[in-house]
């Protein structure tokens, strides 16, 4: 009897258990519309990255763009002066020359800025005007420069001073040029550095004797 009794008051204890067991149903959670949008907007961003990337690498490929060419095809140097061992004044004319070696691509030259050193040392510098260059064409520009009461060490003053009694005196062009390139509806800038040394002879009458220019990115 008492066995029937614990028997019985522990299956109520086993059929609670079970139930507690039994995994409760929910209803799946849906996604929010928004965030279906901008997975969409991230993919079609990344397929029109994708295809003007492709784009431009092709155009590149076939066009083969070139950088723009600097070179001074002619100089005047006019006045070299000492008014003390190291206060220079200067005079000194020279044709800059700009030419677009692309067939495809026209160029602008948004930034143009010449110095003019000794050495290491700068004597003048001159800011010229923006300009287009067109397909396989070419540009000179005028370009005048005039020191007054430079300061020189006095071994570069020293330097200057042999090479005017030589007959040879040596100039150094630095130009600074940002140019901005149009293939189309694509456009792209960058910076470009053009470097001449100039072999001229003495003022007042100083002539063009050697040069050697180059230009890179």
């Amino acid at each position: 009897m008492m066995k029937q009794q614990s028997l019985a008051t522990e299956l109520p204890y086993v059929s609670t258990r079970k139930v507690r067991e039994q995994p409760i149903l929910r209803r799946p959670h849906r996604t929010n519309p928004i965030v279906w949008c901008g997975a969409i907007l991230c993919l079609i961003f990344s397929l029109l990255l994708i295809f003007f990337g492709v784009a431009t690498l092709i155009v590149f490929l076939d066009i083969k763009p070139r950088i723009p060419v600097f070179d001074i095809p002619a100089a005047s140097l006019n006045l070299i002066f000492f008014d003390s061992l190291e206060c220079f004044n200067g005079d000194f004319t020279f044709l800059t020359n700009f030419s677009n070696p692309n067939r495809k691509i026209d160029v602008r030259l948004e930034h143009v800025e010449i110095e003019l050193y000794f050495s290491n040392s700068l004597l003048a510098t001159q800011a010229l005007m923006p300009s287009t260059e067109r397909q396989g064409k070419a540009r000179t520009v005028s370009v005048h420069m005039i020191s007054s009461l430079v300061y020189l060490p006095p071994n570069l003053a020293i330097e200057l001073r042999k090479q005017v009694q030589s007959n040879r005196v040596t100039y150094n062009i630095r130009g600074t040029f940002r140019v901005r390139a149009n293939l189309g509806l694509i456009h792209y800038s960058y910076w470009l550095h053009g470097r001449c040394q100039l072999e001229m002879s003495s003022p007042p009458t100083g002539v063009l004797l050697a040069r050697s220019c180059r230009t890179k990115r």
